[in-house]
């Protein structure tokens, strides 16, 4: 039996759809759902949030946010969430550079956290581009 996937971000909601497994990034690491888990609401690291679909796997690359999930669904909130066609791999490296480079700035600890969460997001999305070329 599916699950309901709800992704949502500021800008609008990313994907609905029902789904028969989600395995999301999280901050002690990779956690699976399937339909009837146990109820749960957990953080949301920047990274590879993977869905399975009719049997295809399917991915997007997240941000930061909150999951919450239920027996019967799977709700993301995060500031990111975008398909690997979507990806401008020349924009996201420009960014991950100049996020480097403020890196070497004299920041204070706000600016600092800031920069670092940009350039986890930037290396989530460069993973899920090139990964296939790995193969």
């Amino acid at each position: 039996m599916p699950m309901r996937l709800e992704i949502v971000t500021p800008e609008k909601r990313t994907f609905s759809d029902l789904v028969d497994l989600v395995v999301i990034p999280g901050v002690e690491g990779e956690m699976g759902v399937l339909e009837n888990h146990a109820a749960l609401v957990t953080t949301l690291a920047p990274g590879e949030l993977r869905y399975a679909k009719g049997g295809e796997e399917h991915e997007l690359a997240v941000g930061e946010g909150i999951v919450e999930i239920t027996g019967t669904s799977v709700s993301v909130l995060t500031d990111l969430a975008i398909a690997e066609a979507d990806i401008d791999e020349a924009a996201v490296a420009a960014a991950l550079e100049r996020a480097e480079k403020a890196l070497q700035e004299k920041l204070g600890d706000e600016e600092i956290a800031t920069v670092q969460a940009a350039i986890q997001k930037s290396m989530a999305q460069l993973h899920l581009k090139r990964k296939r070329r790995r193969v």
